[in-house]
């Protein structure tokens, strides 16, 4: 039913050979970090908590590196994913090496909420492991989590996806990237926004503006240069301020327990938000 997005092959053979150099360098910089073998996490469905594997490592998936290290993976994933922006794994670490003062905002932010200290708290994962898809297909037309489901449907796209963070040296910040990231999709169907290049824009600026992320910021501005004069205008003259526009009124989108409320209708989250119709229909 769910695809992961295929990332597009450069159609040139000096693009291919860029791409392999890239990668190339960024695999020679992981590999005196930790084996390729302990890359991989726990099921998605385990709860998001701290084990003991050493005084360095801080969570399953944790890869500690030192500051010189992060500032390699920082430019390394940050060249690539402005190359390939489908690069989703790129795009990962560069938001783990590069965004720890925002995450102890968004942090702080959660705590001094109710319904965010509560996700800090339980830890709730989302994926299709935790995700009962028969409720949610049983759910009320228009309600948050039957549209949810819509969304994934009809974009042919899977929470599963997201890679689990690695490089982040504090254990509940981990969490707050991976939270983030788990709920960009949510993000999608707030916005009413496809998964087309165009929507992920919008959707990076909203972004950009509610967490501050510097990778959110990087998309946001070099993600345009992909588009048609025709798609730009419109994105400058009436989608970019939009999305400011509801990305500054609405409240932290961490703080919403998701899972909570896949019965309420969408519109009346929408409203709670502050998030208003987009000016024009993205398809």
């Amino acid at each position: 039913m769910f695809r992961a997005s295929a990332s597009p092959r450069p159609s040139s053979r000096v693009g291919q050979k860029v791409s392999a150099v890239m990668a190339t360098g960024l695999r020679r910089t992981l590999r005196p970090i930790r084996p390729l073998q302990c890359i991989l996490g726990p099921p998605a469905d385990v709860p998001f908590r701290a084990r003991s594997h050493g005084t360095a490592q801080l969570y399953p998936e944790h890869i500690p590196t030192s500051p010189l290290q992060k500032v390699l993976l920082a430019a390394g994933s940050a060249a690539m994913a402005l190359y390939n922006p489908y690069r989703h794994d790129m795009v990962a670490v560069l938001g783990e090496t590069t965004g720890h003062c925002a995450l102890k905002v968004l942090r702080d932010q959660m705590k001094r909420d109710p319904e965010g200290a509560q996700i800090l708290q339980q830890r709730p994962r989302i994926s299709l492991s935790t995700l009962n898809l028969d409720k949610l297909q049983n759910l009320p037309e228009g309600s948050l989590g039957r549209e949810y489901l819509r969304f994934l449907n009809v974009n042919r796209v899977s929470p599963d996806t997201r890679a689990p963070t690695q490089f982040v040296d504090d254990e509940e910040l981990a969490y707050v990237i991976q939270r983030y990231r788990e709920v960009h999709d949510m993000l999608h169907t707030l916005l009413g926004m496809p998964t087309n290049i165009l929507g992920e824009i919008v959707v990076k600026w909203f972004e950009a503006v509610q967490t501050g992320l510097p990778m959110c910021i990087l998309g946001a501005f070099f993600g345009p240069v992909r588009l048609s004069a025709q798609h730009l205008q419109v994105l400058v003259t009436e989608l970019i301020p939009w999305a400011i526009q509801n990305g500054r009124r609405a409240p932290c989108v961490l703080n919403i327990y998701y899972e909570q409320r896949w019965a309420q209708p969408l519109q009346a989250l929408r409203e709670e938000l502050g998030i208003t119709d987009p000016p024009i229909h993205v398809g």
